[in-house]
């Protein structure tokens, strides 16, 4: 804009005594104007008035977006012979915060500067045809265009929403379908079911099934890797005690594989700026726990990777936490109990075997007692059979979780024989496919992705 000095005047007649309330009137029009004084420019605010029309305010292109947040003008007008990007930017922030139908006289003719007048949200364009006898016409117009093209852009915008809720439709059934092995229809219906009762969109419903569906694989898999923390140390133990030898090393390896896809994949789905330092962080120590694990297992070794692992253990579970407090469901909350037991189990299991291998003295104490493991993970057992989330299959589950959690304990308590330590193997790692199974029962629940 050439015109950068000019004088904000307000015109305010609202309590104008001779002439009355003219914003009252259903003729009148509250403008504000963009425009020098004469004779730099037109008589506008003149012409305006002998129209009948009230000018609420004069000002600079400056301060546009100001004076008419002031004022909620129903019309701005421009006199700008060679309008600049200011302009336009100013009309950009106007229809962003506020829509607002926008006329500009001007002497450009340029077919470039019509395109970004059109893109900035100008819906009348006057080239050299100003006149006052005209401005009536040229304001009903302007409003006019301005009100069919933002009747036209909601439309638009209800178009999209209603395409981006049919997909997030369908992302939830489908979600729904895999997860409980329903019809495509019952589906459907389960989520209009929850739509209606919740008095929401469909849409919003949907959303919170695929948000679940993701909080909960990613708290199930977070929760895997307490468990792995544990388990490797137990399998490490087994191994240099010549228990399985072979197929202690195996499940070894294998672990460690585990381990690595599932970083890869929380890292590929989570989101970098809340969760990355807390991936970053497990990474690393894993990365340190991979170093102890790269020759045959000895038993002088146990106590240095046990240190390591209990790391890991700590930053996994923070891990796990955090996803489940960002989830927003109470019920992502069993995900956790559940897959923790998974840990539980192979944590005992590993602090009997630390205690038979010599790795701690029998008289010096545990970092975390045994007992305690044990009462940990019964109030964890207890806490799901109670819960009302239950089908025939998590029923079975938690029965037999008790048949295998009495073997496990039997072998604990039996001492370092190589008998109890083969049960003890063995019973740990039936927990495990146990509360694994569980665990995705859990997951895959109806009452948990349906909130």
């Amino acid at each position: 804009m050439r015109h950068t000095g000019w004088p904000a005047v307000c015109f305010s007649w609202c309590n104008d005594k001779k002439h009355g309330p003219h914003l009252a009137r259903p003729d009148v029009i509250n403008i504000l104007a963009i425009a020098p004084a004469p004779p730099d420019a037109p008589t506008l605010v003149a012409d305006l008035e002998s129209n009948g029309l009230l000018v609420c305010c004069r000002t600079q292109c400056a301060n546009l977006v100001r004076e008419a947040v002031r004022h909620a003008p129903d019309l701005v007008i421009v006199w700008e012979p060679h309008p600049g990007e200011d302009l336009f930017e100013a009309v950009r922030l106007l229809e962003a915060s506020m829509p607002v139908p926008v006329l500009v006289f001007t002497s450009d003719v340029r077919a470039e500067t019509m395109e970004t007048a059109l893109a900035a949200g100008i819906d009348g364009w006057v080239v050299n045809g100003y006149a006052a006898g005209r401005l009536r016409p040229l304001i009903q117009f302007t409003v006019a265009r301005h009100r069919q093209m933002r009747q036209m852009r909601e439309e638009l915008g209800d178009l999209k929403r209603r395409f981006e809720e049919r997909k997030l439709v369908d992302r939830a059934k489908g979600i729904l379908m895999t997860a409980r092995q329903v019809s495509e229809d019952e589906a459907f219906r389960l989520l209009r079911s929850a739509s209606m009762h919740a008095k929401q969109r469909i849409g919003q419903v949907s959303q919170q099934v695929i948000d679940a569906a993701h909080y909960a694989d990613a708290i199930n898999r977070a929760g895997r890797l307490r468990m792995l923390s544990q388990r490797i140390v137990k399998l490490y133990a087994l191994a240099a005690m010549g228990v399985e030898t072979a197929g202690s090393r195996a499940l070894l390896a294998d672990s460690g594989a585990q381990i690595d896809q599932s970083l890869q994949l929380l890292d590929r789905t989570l989101s970098r700026p809340t969760f990355g330092d807390l991936i970053d962080a497990v990474q690393h120590t894993w990365t340190q726990v991979q170093a102890h694990l790269g020759s045959a297992p000895v038993a002088s070794r146990l106590a240095a990777v046990d240190q390591e692992a209990e790391h890991l253990l700590e930053l996994s579970d923070r891990l796990t936490q955090a996803l489940e407090n960002a989830g927003l469901a109470p019920t992502l909350h069993v995900i956790n109990v559940s897959g923790r037991q998974r840990m539980l189990a192979q944590r005992l299991a590993k602090l009997a075997l630390l205690r038979q291998g010599g790795a701690l003295s029998a008289t010096e104490p545990l970092p975390v007692e045994l007992a305690p493991t044990a009462e940990a993970f019964e109030r964890g057992l207890t806490y799901l059979k109670d819960i009302p989330l239950s089908t025939a299959a998590i029923r079975e589950a938690t029965a037999a979780a008790d048949l295998r959690w009495q073997d496990l304990l039997s072998a604990v308590r039996g001492g370092g024989t190589p008998a109890a330590r083969v049960t003890l193997a063995a019973a740990s790692e039936a927990l495990l496919e146990l509360f694994d199974r569980l665990t995705r029962e859990y997951e895959q629940s109806m009452q948990l992705l349906m909130g």
